[in-house]
């Protein structure tokens, strides 16, 4: 049976990733106290992956916000780590690592943003797991690493984190007192929503696949939608009826991007993966989960 090495295997999408492999493989998932990636070095990671011996290593990890130190240390140093103790300590393990939307940065109104696009990220965050794809894309070009990054647009489902825009809105929503409005920042920009349980097919597609003829793959629904009708389904889960007020200034590293869309085609042709859930089962299930 394959053994696969799950990173940040306890958060919003690694447990997902988790329960998308278990039928299919034997799973190792160390966590924080096992080894912290942020504070280990090249040797440390190089021995856990002597032990483990896996035929693929799945990085579910890196920081959302924070400064911009803070973000580099999590998703370009982490990811330099791992390329430099897979080819070493796991050579020919593949190593499938979670990418952003926000790598693209600016995209126009109407366009679904391909791989091959150019990238011009406009936030510290984007900018940062931009430089992790680069570094997985050279490594995978030497032939050091059987390397791929999956970009990742805006994840929602089962577990929602409280990070992002529609887990905050739904932190507002359990708070809210009947007939009270809860305030938002602006929500007229359009995102790609995809569900965090297909974010997990797709990771298990890429470590099954035989032979991937891409580095980079787009994981997305291909639909973009006003962040308002996200948040009038979410209101609607919740039975809430007061009115949304968005007085609240847009978070720092999406708001000069104003439209996002995926385009899906390389991963549904090299993968064989499409996206199964409909937006509004999603928001339903992120609802749902929270216990509400």
């Amino acid at each position: 049976m394959t053994t696969v090495l799950v990173l940040g295997g306890s958060g919003f999408i690694g447990g997902h990733v988790r329960a998308a492999l278990r039928p299919h493989a034997a799973l190792v998932c160390p966590g924080r106290r096992d080894v912290d990636l942020v504070a280990c070095d090249v040797d440390e990671l190089g021995a856990l992956l002597r032990a483990a011996r896996p035929d693929a290593v799945v990085a579910c990890t890196g920081r959302l916000d924070g400064r911009a130190d803070e973000l580099v240390a999590a998703n370009v140093s982490v990811t330099a780590k791992l390329v430099e103790a897979v080819a070493a300590g796991a050579p020919g393990a593949r190593l499938v690592r979670i990418g952003s939307a926000g790598e693209y940065g600016p995209v126009p109104h109407g366009h679904a943003a391909a791989e091959s696009d150019d990238a011009r990220p406009v936030s510290e965050y984007g900018l940062t797991h931009l430089t992790a794809t680069r570094l997985v894309e050279l490594a995978a070009a030497a032939g050091r690493v059987d390397g791929v990054t999956l970009r990742v647009f805006n994840p929602i489902g089962p577990g929602l984190s409280a990070d992002t825009v529609l887990g905050r809105v739904a932190t507002l929503l359990r708070r809210a007192t009947p007939g009270d409005p809860i305030t938002v920042g602006p929500l007229s920009a359009h995102r790609d929503f995809v569900d965090v349980r297909d974010v997990a097919a797709a990771v298990a597609a890429a470590v099954r696949a035989p032979w991937l003829p891409q580095r980079v793959y787009n994981v997305a629904s291909g639909r973009a939608v006003p962040v308002r009708e996200a948040v009038r389904l979410m209101a609607e889960a919740a039975g809430f009826t007061g009115a949304v007020r968005e007085d609240q200034p847009p978070p720092g590293r999406s708001a000069a991007v104003d439209w996002m869309c995926g385009d899906i085609s390389r991963a549904a042709r090299d993968l064989g993966w499409t996206p199964s859930y409909e937006l509004a089962d999603s928001v339903k299930a992120s609802w749902a989960a929270m216990g509400a």
